[in-house]
């Protein structure tokens, strides 16, 4: 791209260095201003007027046949760079959408976005600073090239169309989430991605609070309801502003797990999968292998139910995940030793660990 402007910078000076020059050389050879550079344009795009003053001395018809050479090449120069940066600019869209296709199809475990506004924008900041791969979804030309300016992968078309999300990689997907302003699309989405990976998360946004049981009706996990928490913010703001304050103040304190870590404490999430070896263990079975470093939250079910403080005989099934909070020294190294695929036997239990 910079070669060819440069092109058209040089095509352009020499062009008019021609003219400029071609002009006083009609000058000097007797002729008014006004009938040099009249010559010299007729002269250099070939109009085929005529002369304007016969040309009866041999030299002034090779200085016009200088002229027409050289008006002609720097304007082929520059046009040619024009056309050039006009291809590679299309060759370069091309490939880098060929390039994009081919990054979006060797995706797994993502996150697709449908919906570029305000929500899309703030939840690909998040996904992006956390490294979660992630796709978005839009039919807008200005957000489809505000997302590709910050480096995102987008797909161009309506997240409602079948095809579409088949091409964002919903199959191998581990989430969906729909937060476009319209509830209508955010219920029609949410029942097609459902009816396409019936195993994945989705998480959709509600303008009105009735369209919470549409959305939960057509598949989602969670529906998040923009108007609602924030009125609900506001509302502890008035009634418990010095809770808000202390849960908010500081670049370093906007949610709670950030506060719990400036106290060392981290909350984490044990992912219930074939994998791990934990499908049929119990809480208890957890709470023993963690040898008291840790606290069981809640327990979260495959169908998006939640289980706040479960019972130590509660059986874990796929799909479950742990909700656990322990000192941030001494969760990683529990999360891995409880993923450990052995068997164990522990005394009193007849669980066996596999």
């Amino acid at each position: 791209m910079q070669g060819s402007f440069r092109r058209i910078l040089i095509g352009v000076v020499f062009f008019v260095i021609t003219v400029l020059l071609a002009t006083a050389g009609y000058m000097i050879a007797g002729w008014s201003p006004l009938d040099a550079f009249y010559m010299v344009v007729i002269t250099v795009f070939g109009v085929g007027f005529g002369e304007v003053q016969p040309l009866n001395t041999p030299e002034l018809k090779i200085f016009t046949m200088l002229v027409i050479i050289s008006g002609t090449s720097s304007t082929v120069y520059a046009v040619g760079g024009f056309v050039q940066m006009v291809t590679e600019g299309e060759i370069k869209q091309v490939l880098q959408r060929k390039r994009m296709s081919q990054t979006i199809k060797a995706l797994n475990d993502h996150v697709i976005i449908c919906g570029f506004g305000r929500m899309g924008q703030i939840l690909a900041r998040k996904l992006a600073d956390m490294q979660v791969p992630f796709v978005v979804i839009d039919n807008n030309a200005d957000r489809i090239e505000q997302a590709e300016s910050q480096g995102y992968l987008v797909y161009t078309g309506n997240a409602t169309d079948d095809t579409v999300l088949h091409r964002a990689g919903i199959d191998t997907a581990r989430a969906l989430a729909t937060v476009l302003p319209d509830d209508a699309a955010n219920v029609f989405i949410t029942l097609t991605a459902r009816e396409l990976n019936p195993k994945l998360m989705i998480l959709s946004r509600g303008e009105l609070p009735s369209t919470e049981k549409k959305l939960r009706l057509a598949g989602a996990n969670q529906v998040v309801l923009p108007a609602s928490i924030s009125a609900l913010r506001m509302a502890h703001m008035i009634t418990h502003p010095a809770t808000i304050d202390f849960f908010s103040r500081g670049d370093d304190r906007n949610t709670l797990n950030e506060l719990l870590g400036q106290m060392e404490i981290q909350i984490d999430e044990l992912a219930i999968t074939p994998k791990s070896g934990l499908v049929g263990a119990t809480i208890g079975d957890i709470e023993v292998r963690g040898k008291g470093t840790m606290i069981i939250v809640a327990l979260r079910r495959e169908d998006g139910t939640a289980v706040t403080h479960p019972e130590q005989l509660t059986v874990l099934n796929e799909g479950d995940a742990v909700i656990v909070m322990g000192h941030r020294d001494d969760i990683p190294q529990v999360m891995r030793s409880l993923v450990v695929r052995r068997k164990m036997r522990y005394r009193g239990s007849s669980q066996i660990w596999k």
